[in-house]
């Protein structure tokens, strides 16, 4: 009859039979991880390759993408007709992507390829090497009255600046300050459209959607002077 073991080795023969036994669950654990990242790399793959097929077939409405800058990932969305949307950092992306699907359509994909020239432009824009964007702009989500105030903005040049009750006026509503502002403040297309370069009558910020210091910022950015908190 063996002779049980007491002492140092059975200790030693109970800790090799617990790395026998929890071993392959380790092994398990980690064979286990590295198939759900492959998965997962699989998944987005297939996912990239269906929004390219959707696009090219001309199956989509919408396209989105993110785009760099200073102030972080901004989302893009165009039509067929142009650019549509350019939403800030803290925007609920849902809640855009929601507003499109209810405002343009619901055949709306996440794909780099159509917006690829328009985030050239704005990385451009954003190095200081373009001055003027040239980009083709689909108005759907904004009102008759914006779009004249939108359109005046617009023709502010690179560096220069108006007011609101300019802005306002070329509009053509000499009295309609106010309201002129609420359209620059709804404005679904910022930095391309430039809102940023309509400030209250003596050179005062006024207000913006993206946040003042913004404002500051592409004002600096185009070299204005004029413009203070």
């Amino acid at each position: 009859m063996s002779k049980p073991m007491t002492g140092t080795a059975e200790r030693v023969e109970q800790a090799l039979r617990r790395r026998r036994t929890s071993a392959p669950e380790v092994n398990d654990s980690r064979n286990g991880a590295g198939r759900r990242e492959r998965d997962a790399r699989a998944a987005a793959s297939a996912a990239r390759r269906l929004s390219e097929r959707i696009v090219h077939e001309g199956l989509a409405d919408i396209s989105y993408a993110p785009a760099d800058s200073p102030f972080g990932s901004l989302l893009l969305a165009a039509t067929k007709r142009g650019l549509a949307r350019v939403a800030f950092p803290e925007e609920d992306v849902d809640e855009v992507l929601d507003r499109l699907a209810t405002r343009i359509s619901p055949r709306i994909v996440e794909a780099a390829g159509p917006l690829e020239a328009m985030r050239r432009e704005l990385d451009e824009y954003f190095e200081g090497r373009r001055r003027r964007f040239e980009l083709a702009l689909d108005w759907t989500l904004v009102g008759p009255f914006a779009r004249r105030v939108l359109g005046a903005a617009s023709e502010i040049p690179y560096g220069g600046v108006l007011s609101y009750a300019q802005v306002a006026a070329q509009a053509g509503s000499p009295r309609g300050s106010r309201a002129a502002g609420n359209a620059l403040g709804a404005n679904p297309i910022p930095i391309v459209v430039p809102c940023h370069r309509v400030l209250r009558r003596g050179g005062a910020l006024g207000g913006y959607a993206g946040g003042l210091e913004r404002k500051r910022f592409l004002l600096e950015l185009e070299g204005t002077a004029s413009a203070r908190g």
